[in-house]
């Protein structure tokens, strides 16, 4: 069984965002989708500084089954990415919602208020099977 933290908001694509106190949300891709995936062996993030909409392919994770898509879960500005990824992608399969985070962005103003809570996201992996 997938966790689900409560502390932020999902996507139904498996994307997750956490609010910061200073504004900016840190965003990943959650342990449903690092299994699904398996173990990834390369991560390609965003360029800081690059805007996006809601939706927006912004990052590829490629494990030994296939590459897939990340996809904002909100619009915004990319403040940072995890620089350690680089050389340890299997930090998104260890620690999804830790040191495995993919990006910090600056979103648009009410970005996050569409998303799914933890219990609506873990109603929609259940029923995923």
């Amino acid at each position: 069984m997938s966790k689900v933290p409560g502390d932020r908001k999902y996507t139904k694509d498996h994307e997750w965002v956490r609010s910061e106190a200073d504004g900016t949300a840190v965003v990943g891709i959650t342990d449903h989708a690092q299994q699904q995936l398996g173990e990834l062996v390369f991560v390609e993030l965003p360029e800081t500084g690059r805007s996006f909409g809601s939706g927006e392919n912004c990052a590829v994770v490629e494990s030994v089954k296939a590459a897939s898509d990340v996809y904002a879960p909100v619009a915004g500005t990319v403040m940072a990415v995890n620089e350690a990824l680089g050389s340890e992608p299997g930090l998104v399969n260890t620690d999804p919602y830790g040191a495995g985070w993919l990006f910090r962005v600056q979103p648009d103003s009410g970005a996050v208020a569409g998303l799914l809570d933890a219990a609506a996201y873990q109603r929609l992996v259940d029923g995923a099977g």
